[in-house]
């Protein structure tokens, strides 16, 4: 059985932990201890705890048992308690109420008893009434007493005090006041100030956000009305608690046309019903995810059920709870809200939620098809589009000849049919392009021409996807190439050599590959577009060698080339190859010019894709996040647009870093969010991980810790082969000081020991050392303390094996052992072996300063001299604090404690006037 001083400890690591089953479980643990242990203080501190976690955790019913124990404990033994207890029981009352009112089998007798109570009891400790009003409206609101209003007045004109609703949560509740009584302007008013402020309830400013959706959207303030969405679910979502809140985001998808995105909500959320946290947030959501799933067709299933029949069961049981509310309070209000609920109105046709959506909102527009011509012209004119890389004009051209020529002469359905291949070749149906291919060479013969049979019978071998028989490709389209170098001029011969590229970059002969593209540029052909095209391939072959120096010269070459032509769309290939290869050596700004370009040329969507991705890599890169912003929103809307969700995925990873770069953390959320899921459903774990150790970043810069660290604990578990030790250990310690940062000490230490682990098999010694000392410091806090002195003595023991194979004076480990020695030093201390810490310390800072860390030597000095103090020294700490005074800089959070300790010494040495002035001169900083 545990101790008191344990239970006590595991109370304060609770008051720690994040709202929810984890928290709940552990404070009924304390409470079962304390309850054993005859702990009296504790079991009521316990009970207090269990009271809040319950009604932050969803699981309010048991709440009313926890309270009521507490508030009888309290009036039989007044004395026990001092006025901290008294305070946390008066607020508690609130929840009582608030809580109460939930349960429609709990008599409205009960919940104005409570409400008399609490009355009485602010009234004799002097209070204000302020809160008493804001309850008591709750109650009249609720049963839809016409005297809401009064009490509405009454609680605005009635001063705060320290037991009213924090500065965030009261002018919510008065803000679905001013909603529901039609006030949508004072409504935004009242909360512009709430949001300029700083808020550090747990409910906010989730809470206030929520509220404001319904009347951002009645006043046009539609950006508003989106971004308070967004920003507001995302920090409801994990919380059972908040189920109740969670259904008005999905009213307002429902009500602002993202069905998508409400049904995204439903499905995450639905199971909850079945542990809801009470029948109010159940009837409620219910009725929201009724009038969502309504909107949507028979088509759409949720589980197995069609959306229209899940809506009817899930408005049927909103009804149901509904007429159960009214029956305890006597009045109809209740289920006349839920009806406006389930028949309420779009507001707005379509709200984009993100800008993919608002891209993805303007849509696309095709080109148009060439206008008809001779058949023979317009035959050659789909082959010339073609040769420039605009295949959906090409497409466009050939459909035009089938319509307009059905049965051309034998020539031209030759010519016809070799450009069916080409296209089936661009469709990816290599099957189709060999056999069209075959077809013409057969037809050329048949027509006397040898040398087009030729072309068209190497362009048959190139056609089908022959990943794995290459080495057979090469050996036959090298025979049909030595027959064309036979009878082809130097255009010919040139594309002859050039078509050997494909398999020789398919066989990775890189090197093979730039030769023969080299040889077919000596051929010397006539024609410029040809010439071009082999100073671009060059530039390809140059660039995935990574010779990105010659390819950057190669593909400015092209370009010049291309340029004298008039810049006809290939140009748009070399610009591509130039801007990879500029961005390769790191001049990004010529980059974005050569992607620039690229656009400018580009005709068919997959280049456009590769420069829009490649110029906000570049932009990136530069230091242009915004600019970055707006091409990958581009991309990924394409993308989406065409149903390919697993490219749009990847590309949002690079969104979420161009977002945090500029600072948009929330765009930046979203966007590595969204992009997990499909990650995950297509089974790119690499991509997946990369996503999601970003979006820890990100959390932990949104103060959301814990779901940075829920993130962190899953890259830790995908990361369990023997080549990710160092990764897993890694991601083992960022999550160890999330949690230490956050005071769950215990847990924390946890975490260090397992990243310890992970390092020491990986054979990262540094990380071991630092996660092993970590772990001994985490579990001082914790109040473990025999398991902190046995965590020290294998860090000791590691630092100690050290020292026989690296050389000491090693900056590294001087560095290292300080820093042990100092965390050592707060072990012991907690130990109770003020000694032994004082002995650890003692030569810490000279060592830090021997090596530059000055930083860390202040520190060192700083818990020298509090050790010492605290032996009864204080004149062996003044020189230690008049060092760090004059070296810390002004105003330092050091150089503060550095001075008040120097007070305390110099009082405690009888030398008042000096304290004094030194505390002047602190308070002067």
């Amino acid at each position: 059985m545990k101790t008191e001083d344990e239970l006590w400890g595991l109370l304060r690591e609770a008051d720690h932990m994040p709202y929810g089953s984890g928290q709940i479980a552990l404070v009924e643990q304390i409470v079962q201890h304390a309850d054993a242990g005859g702990f009296d203080e504790l079991r009521f501190a316990a009970r207090m705890q269990a009271t809040t976690a319950y009604v932050h955790g969803g699981e309010t019913a048991k709440s009313f048992v926890t309270f009521s124990w507490c508030r009888a404990e309290y009036d039989a033994h007044p004395d026990r308690f001092d006025r901290h207890a008294e305070s946390l029981l008066l607020w508690q009352f609130k929840y009582m109420v608030s809580g109460l009112l939930k349960f429609p089998e709990v008599p409205l007798g009960r919940t104005r008893d409570v409400l008399d109570d609490m009355e009485r009891r602010f009234r004799a400790g002097g209070h204000s009434l302020q809160a008493v009003y804001s309850y008591r409206h709750a109650v009249a609101a609720h049963v839809g007493d016409p005297a809401a209003g009064e009490l509405y007045e009454q609680w605005c004109a009635t001063p705060r005090d320290d037991n009213s609703d924090c500065v965030g949560c009261d002018p919510t509740s008065k803000v679905y006041h001013l909603v529901s009584a039609g006030d949508d302007e004072a409504a935004v008013a009242l909360a512009q100030p709430v949001l300029a402020g700083h808020l550090t309830c747990a409910e906010q400013p989730q809470s206030i956000l929520t509220s404001l959706l319904l009347p951002y959207l009645r006043t046009g303030r539609l950006s508003e009305a989106a971004d308070a969405h967004r920003r507001a679910y995302r920090s409801l979502r994990g919380n059972l608690a908040d189920l109740q809140r969670i259904g008005e985001h999905v009213v307002f998808c429902a009500r602002t046309g993202n069905e998508t995105r409400g049904l995204e909500i439903v499905e995450r959320h639905l199971s909850w019903l079945d542990k809801a946290p009470h029948p109010q947030a159940d009837m409620w959501f219910s009725a929201a995810a009724a009038l969502l799933l309504g909107r949507l067709g028979a088509d759409v299933l949720v589980g197995d059920v069609p959306a229209p029949e899940l809506a009817e069961r899930l408005a049927a049981r909103a009804r149901a709870l509904s007429a159960r509310f009214d029956a305890r309070n006597g009045t109809d209000n209740i289920g006349l809200l839920i009806e406006a609920r389930l028949h309420a109105e779009p507001i707005v046709e379509h709200l984009p939620l993100s800008a993919v959506a608002r891209t993805l909102k303007a849509g696309v527009t095709a080109p148009a098809p060439p206008r008809p011509s001779d058949p023979a012209e317009l035959l050659a004119r789909a082959e010339e589009l073609f040769d420039e890389y605009r295949f959906t004009e090409a497409r466009a051209a050939w459909q035009r000849f089938d319509e307009l020529h059905p049965e051309p002469p034998f020539a031209l359905a030759v010519r016809r049919v070799e450009g069916r291949g080409r296209m089936a070749g661009v469709d990816h149906e290599p099957e189709l392009a060999e056999a069209a291919f075959r077809e013409a060479a057969a037809g050329h013969r048949t027509l006397g021409d040898e040398l087009a049979a030729l072309v068209a019978e190497a362009r048959a071998i190139l056609a089908p996807d022959a990943e794995e028989r290459q080495e057979e490709v090469l050996a036959q389209l090298t025979a049909v190439t030595e027959r064309i170098l036979a009878i082809g001029d130097a255009d010919a011969r040139a594309e002859a050599r050039l078509r050997l590229e494909y398999p020789l970059l398919a066989l990775d002969r890189l090197d093979d590959a730039l030769a023969a593209v080299d040889a077919a540029i000596a051929e010397e052909p006539d024609r410029p577009a040809l010439r071009a095209e082999l100073a671009g391939r060059r530039a390809r072959c140059l660039l995935v060698l990574e010779r990105f120096e010659e390819a950057v010269a190669a593909a400015a070459d092209c370009r010049e080339q291309y340029g004298r032509l008039g810049d006809p769309p290939p140009v748009a290939l070399a610009a591509l190859i130039h801007g990879h290869a500029l961005a390769n050596v790191e001049r990004f700004d010529a980059a974005v010019e050569a992607f620039d370009a690229a656009l400018g040329a580009a005709v068919e969507r997959d280049p456009r894709l590769s420069a829009l991705v490649g110029r906000a890599r570049a932009r990136l890169a530069a230091g242009q996040p915004a600019d970055a912003v707006d091409d990958l929103v581009e991309a990924i809307a394409d993308h989406v647009a065409h149903g390919e969700d697993g490219p749009a995925a990847i590309l949002r990873f690079d969104l979420a870093s161009a977002y945090d770069q500029a600072g948009q953390l929330l765009d930046a959320a979203e966007a590595a969010e969204s992009a997990i899921d499909v990650l995950d459903r297509i089974g790119a774990q690499d991509h997946a991980d990369r996503t999601r150790y970003l979006l820890s970043r990100i959390y932990r810069e949104l103060d959301e810790p814990d779901q940075a660290l829920a993130l962190l604990e899953t890259l830790a578990g995908n990361l369990d082969g023997f080549d990710n030790l160092q990764s897993r250990g890694r991601m083992l310690q960022e999550a160890a000081q999330l949690l230490y940062r956050a005071d769950r000490d215990a847990q924390a230490a946890e975490r260090f020991g397992e990243a310890a682990a992970a390092f020491e098999a990986a054979g990262v010694v540094q990380a071991e050392l630092y996660n092993r000392r970590m772990r001994a410091l985490a579990l001082r806090w914790a109040g473990s303390i025999d398991e902190s002195l046995a965590a020290l003595a294998e860090a000791d023991a590691l630092i100690g094996s050290l020292a026989l194979t690296v050389d000491p004076s090693e900056a590294w480990l001087v560095w290292h052992r300080a820093m042990l020695d100092c965390d050592a030093a707060r072990v012991h201390l907690g130990a109770g072996q003020g000694d032994e810490a004082l002995a650890r310390v003692k030569g810490a800072a000279g060592a830090l300063r021997d090596i530059g860390a000055f930083g860390e030597a202040v520190e060192a000095d700083l818990l020298h001299a509090e050790l010492l103090m605290r032996s009864g020294a204080p004149a062996q700490a003044e020189p230690l604090l008049r060092s760090v005074l004059g070296t810390a800089p002004k105003g330092s959070q050091s150089g503060q404690n550095a001075a008040w300790m120097l007070a305390e010494a110099l009082e405690a040495m009888d030398r008042s006037a000096e304290a004094a002035e030194i505390r002047q001169l602190h308070l002067e900083q």
